[in-house]
């Protein structure tokens, strides 16, 4: 364990002091689902007022541009909502990422809204946890560093995005942008129940593959048709002979066909792939394109595949050991034992690690059941992870390495 300081003793008391559960509840009150851009534009409006107490400059930033597939295959223009950004002292010597999402995974449509106490310390609601909770214990955090005599020595940027429940398509470019030049990054996906944090991540990839045949009479001449549909689920299958150790295949969804007298022309068939390393990766895009040269020749369709990995594999390399290391010799000086486990979900944390700066993307609250109605917040963790971040901050900034 660590002595602690006086400056670190009195910035850890303002981080817990800070009204977390009050904004939490107030930014979760609002549906800010990834397609719900008046919704995004809301809760955008909220942060920036709470994050305009920290120095430095702040702007709404623009998304790239994106697209997506329809059902019927057209390619369209797909929006999403402005990104917060902020930039504070980047000529100081220390330089951090911190990043969180603004956006969740329940639409505006969908019947679950509404907060509801469980018992005395457990809200459930939507984005409690992913990551409303979070997102109010970073400002928390920042704010008591500001409050700090090292806050000088430390500059950070920090990136909320507004689509990374959807893998970030109109952020990315912002967040690898942030990360350069960074000695460190904290992302604030929600921790385990039990405090427990990501590790290495597997990646992630989508795609949306379009297949054009050719339609004929289901009666009087089908074999002058070449079905769509028939090549979209021979694709599926060949390619869920691919999952085996280091990879994940998913098939999602076929979309296409019509009346059942006419030989289908059309289908989009929907995939997600999930390798462990990068050498799987390429495995799975070697076993992609093989698959669909194979059948696109045999079958005489057109396929068109749209989309890649998004989300490439994160694992723990020696820098990211150290950050790990330095988070867990803060939680042992706060009481806590910090552990971490590998995960096959993914988050903007592949992405970072992706540019080469070391990352720990689990520093939010403890919750669980996200992306569910079930979904809740531990309300202890707000001040308990709130200390966590600032103590991680402040001997970033007083050591200046890891």
């Amino acid at each position: 364990m660590t002595q602690m300081t006086n400056e670190e003793r009195g910035a850890l008391e303002k981080a817990a002091d800070a009204p977390m559960l009050d904004q939490t509840k107030d930014w979760a009150a609002i549906n800010s689902g990834s397609a719900n851009l008046p919704g995004l534009k809301q809760v955008a409006g909220k942060l920036v007022d709470a994050f305009s107490a920290l120095p430095g400059e702040l702007e709404l930033a623009d998304p790239v541009p994106g697209e997506i597939v329809e059902s019927d295959g057209t390619v369209t223009q797909r929006e999403t909502g402005k990104n917060l950004h902020l930039k504070v002292r980047p000529d100081a010597p220390v330089q951090v990422l911190l990043t969180g999402h603004m956006d969740t995974v329940f639409g505006k449509d969908h019947p679950f809204q509404n907060l509801t106490w469980l018992d005395d310390n457990t809200l459930n609601g939507p984005g409690v946890t992913d990551m409303k909770g979070c997102i109010a214990l970073m400002l928390s955090a920042l704010k008591a560093v500001e409050a700090s005599p090292l806050a000088e020595r430390i500059g950070y940027e920090v990136v909320i995005n507004s689509d990374e429940e959807i893998g970030s398509p109109g952020s990315a470019a912002l967040l690898a942008q942030a990360a350069k030049g960074k000695l460190a990054a904290l992302t604030y996906e929600p921790a385990l129940p039990d405090g427990t944090l990501a590790g290495a991540r597997g990646g992630s990839g989508n795609w949306s593959i379009i297949i054009t045949g050719k339609s004929a009479h289901a009666g009087r001449n089908p074999e002058e048709g070449r079905s769509a549909l028939l090549a979209a689920a021979e694709l599926a299958l060949k390619l869920e002979a691919g999952i085996g150790p280091g990879l994940k295949v998913n098939p999602a969804k076929i979309e296409g066909g019509g009346a059942n007298n006419v030989v289908p022309d059309h289908a989009v068939l929907r995939l997600n792939m999930r390798p462990e390393t990068l050498e799987d990766q390429e495995r799975a895009q070697r076993l992609l394109d093989e698959a669909v040269a194979d059948i696109g020749a045999r079958r005489e369709v057109d396929i068109h595949v749209h989309g890649g990995f998004g989300r490439p594999p994160k694992p723990i390399d020696p820098q990211a050991e150290k950050l790990f290391g330095l988070v867990k010799e803060c939680g042992a000086d706060l009481g806590l034992d910090i552990a971490w486990k590998s995960t096959g979900g993914v988050c903007d944390g592949n992405n970072i690690a992706a540019c080469g700066v070391p990352v720990v993307d689990t520093m939010g609250v403890r919750g669980g059941a996200i992306h569910s109605p079930d979904e809740f917040l531990l309300v202890d963790s707000l001040p308990e992870r709130a200390q966590l971040s600032t103590l991680v901050l402040l001997r970033l900034a007083e050591r200046g390495k890891l």
